[in-house]
């Protein structure tokens, strides 16, 4: 036992601040605490937050796993971030925050997107920056601000990303890692560095943007002032950390090109590792920089998987805790393809592989020989589609998967983990890790305070496959269906959006 026996890792997301306290002997959780985070909507398609509320959740939610553990603060030995991406903090030359959090899902900057690509040309942003320019990310924001708050632009002094303020309250350093940064429009990707080319051509100071780390660098230390408002140690080393993604990439194990991950959330990530800098022509599919040096991540996104679940049950299941039970049972009483019903999951528009914010969901091939089991299957199979495509975007870019590890809310379901192994024909894996960032980021305190020698030796000790699943008969049926899925998408493409301006 170390004489500083655990790691809080620390997750500032969309909802709420997770902590977790774990182990440095046998990598188990031993306490957790939440608090909650609302989010403002000023106008339609905008979603902001305010900076002080990530801090009074996180200091509440250290305190209450200190407490519940009946810890000294010397018993903590370092401190990881991770947090939600993309998300916009303008501070002024003190520090001050200037206006609220622009987060992630905020959709308010489409011409700013427009403006980043005559600038620099979109080819070119997407050799530099592995992506194009999308409303999600942080320059668009930036510029809007430029465009639309002058008065805010002209004091801002810094920018930071939501985990990144967080430890500036804890440290008073001023420093992004390079996962989160590769999601803001202005990192080389290859080069894992600012792109001084792209400030220029976007007219924007460097002295905004922070230093740069890699995720398991130890950046800081816990001040005075924040140890008394934590309830930590003064001193207590914090690393540099990873975005969401990324963290949670650490947090299931994937550091190999032969393995992803697939989270079941309200989103649905597909994320995989490789050690060569990922580039997509096209930018349909996205690169990152991993959490682990000298390595990068591709990932493909679905806007609404465990949405559109939610959805289904709220307004077909009456919205009860049990209608998710109720949506397995029925799929499992009618056969692949659902008798062919079909569902597009676009309720939130999607963005792998289409990048169609105006993109909606249907039903179609609804027949009076239909009812609850197949709409509940139809529901299923199309999230599963949809996640297969994000998955093809990997796989055609030289990816040998053969295995994924299936994280999220819907890894919980055999049924469903069996219809992942089925679409997806290969074999999907469960791990003994349900917090996957807030674990990343604990997993990267530990190799940042040395409790080993590497990221990937952290990975390799505490995190393990679980329940494993086969593709069953049922795989040699669902290629044909999937592709008469995928015709659906072009052919109701020109009515997406007709319903809204109608």
């Amino acid at each position: 036992m170390t004489a500083r026996p655990y790691v809080l890792g620390i997750d500032i997301g969309t909802s709420g601040v997770r902590v977790l306290a774990v182990s440095q002997e046998d990598g188990q959780v031993i306490r957790t605490a939440t608090c909650d985070i609302t989010s403002d909507s000023p106008q339609s398609g905008w979603s902001e937050q305010h900076p002080a509320d990530w801090w009074t959740a996180t200091c509440s939610a250290i305190q209450q796993v200190l407490a519940a553990m009946e810890l000294t603060s010397d018993s903590i030995a370092a401190i990881g971030l991770s947090g939600q991406m993309h998300g916009l903090i303008m501070l002024d030359e003190n520090d001050a925050v200037l206006r609220p959090a622009i987060l992630w899902n905020d959709q308010r900057t489409a011409s700013e997107c427009d403006e980043i690509h005559e600038a620099v040309g979109r080819d070119r942003l997407i050799q530099i920056t592995g992506k194009p320019a999308m409303t999600g990310f942080t320059a668009p924001k930036i510029l809007w601000v430029r465009n639309h708050e002058p008065k805010i632009y002209a004091r801002a002094a810094r920018i930071l990303l939501p985990k990144d303020h967080v430890r500036l309250q804890l440290t008073g350093e001023h420093v992004m890692d390079v996962t989160d940064a590769s999601g803001t429009s202005l990192l080389n990707l290859s080069e894992r560095t600012w792109s001084d080319q792209l400030l220029q051509d976007l007219n924007l100071n460097p002295s905004i943007l922070p230093r740069l780390a890699e995720s398991s660098d130890i950046v800081g230390q816990i001040t005075s002032e924040a140890a008394k408002e934590t309830g930590l140690r003064a001193g207590t080393p914090v690393v540099a950390g990873a975005g969401d993604q990324a963290a949670g990439g650490i947090g299931c194990g994937i550091s190999s090109h032969t393995a992803c991950s697939l989270n079941l959330g309200t989103s649905g990530v597909i994320f995989a590792a490789t050690p060569q800098c990922p580039h997509d022509p096209t930018g349909a599919m996205h690169g990152y920089c991993h959490a682990i040096p000298g390595h990068w991540h591709v990932m493909g996104v679905m806007l609404s998987a465990g949405g559109s679940l939610r959805w289904y049950r709220d307004v077909f299941e009456e919205g009860d805790a049990a209608g998710y039970d109720r949506i397995i049972e029925g799929a499992q009483r009618t056969v692949p393809g659902a008798d062919g019903l079909s569902f597009l999951p676009y309720l939130t528009g999607e963005r792998t592989p289409h990048a169609n914010p105006a993109a909606t969901g249907s039903f179609t091939g609804i027949t009076n020989q239909h009812d609850r089991s197949h709409f509940a299957r139809a529901v299923l199979e199309g999230i599963m589609f949809g996640l297969r495509d994000c998955l093809d975007l990997i796989t055609n870019t030289g990816h040998q998967i053969d295995r994924i590890r299936m994280t999220g809310g819907g890894a919980r379901s055999a049924f469903w983990r069996q219809m992942a192994a089925d679409i997806f024909g290969c074999t999907i894996t469960t791990v003994n890790v349900t917090d996957g960032s807030a674990y990343g980021a604990a997993l990267l305190a530990m190799a940042g305070g040395g409790r080993f020698n590497s990221v990937t030796d952290a990975m390799n000790e505490f995190v393990r496959e679980t329940a494993e699943t086969r593709p069953s008969q049922d795989a040699t049926l669902y290629p044909d269906i999937h592709e008469r899925w995928r015709t659906l998408y072009p052919i109701l493409a020109p009515t997406f959006g007709q319903q809204q301006s109608s």
